[in-house]
């Protein structure tokens, strides 16, 4: 059985703190890796240097509104081309791909990928507006294009940088369980549900044996 989101009006002391959250945390948050973010930039470098540091994708967010969404990079420099190539070996069923054993990963991209320090860089997205610190997963313009108008759901509200999906079990889920949480939170999103959903990823990370 699908869930329905059912339509509402947000509240607008909602909007309000939920973006004071994101504008108060993002900058704490930048303060606080700083030093951990140059480290990983040199080491990036290092690995190759004439390959950048900042990795920017276009993603989709609220209303079908693309935008350039910031990592930092964990791939070799044509791994856009060789997907192509590796589509067969998708290990997700649905608009999105993943696969546990990516061999356009270098070295130094399996450690932040594991730890998801690659994701740091989307603070300046939430600084931005572009996305939320919590939210759901802002998706790929090719993902869209396979969406159904369910699926599609996901796109009416600002997209995070972690969510129900991200604290729920991650890779070990499918594409249509992720739409389902997302859809779930839409349907539920408070401040309080924002807050358990942070305190809820910082200890996923600790331990997390789901991202790569």
């Amino acid at each position: 059985m699908q869930f329905q989101v059912h339509k509402r009006l947000e509240h607008p002391i909602f909007n309000i703190v939920k973006r004071s959250m994101d504008l108060c945390g993002s900058i704490i948050a930048m303060v606080i890796i700083s030093p951990i973010l140059i480290a990983l930039c040199v080491l990036i470098k290092l690995e190759d240097w004439h390959a950048p540091i900042i990795y920017k994708q276009i993603r989709i967010g609220k209303d079908g509104r693309p935008f350039e969404m910031y990592k930092l990079r964990s791939m070799i420099r044509n791994a856009e081309e060789k997907q192509q190539e590796l589509l067969h070996r998708n290990e997700i069923q649905g608009a999105m791909f993943k696969m546990k054993n990516d061999p356009r990963v270098t070295s130094v991209g399996r450690f932040i990928r594991k730890t998801s320090m690659d994701e740091l860089p989307q603070l300046v997205n939430v600084l931005k507006g572009e996305m939320s610190l919590v939210g759901p997963r802002p998706p790929l313009p090719r993902e869209v294009h396979e969406y159904t108008s369910y699926d599609m759901q996901r796109l009416t509200v600002i997209p995070g940088c972690t969510g129900l999906w991200q604290v729920s079990g991650r890779n070990r889920l499918g594409f249509k369980e992720m739409v389902e949480l997302d859809l779930r939170y839409i349907e539920k999103r408070s401040i309080l549900l924002d807050i358990f959903i942070l305190l809820r990823t910082f200890r996923v990370l600790i331990g997390s044996k789901d991202a790569y």
